[in-house]
């Protein structure tokens, strides 16, 4: 688990737990990249059901 974190967010597991100021840049990083995939999803939905 401590690989794939570090590979998405450049950054151990440890390190994250014990650092509340990189905690909180990686949380809204995380919050900002689900947001652009709801926008995403959204948008691929719109397309998906336009009659042509």
């Amino acid at each position: 688990m401590d690989q794939a974190f570090r590979s998405a967010h450049g950054v151990g597991l440890v390190d994250y737990q014990n650092n509340a100021d990189l905690r909180i840049k990686i949380e809204m990083q995380r919050e900002r990249d689900h947001e652009v995939g709801q926008q995403v999803a959204a948008r691929l939905e719109r397309q998906a059901h336009r009659e042509v």
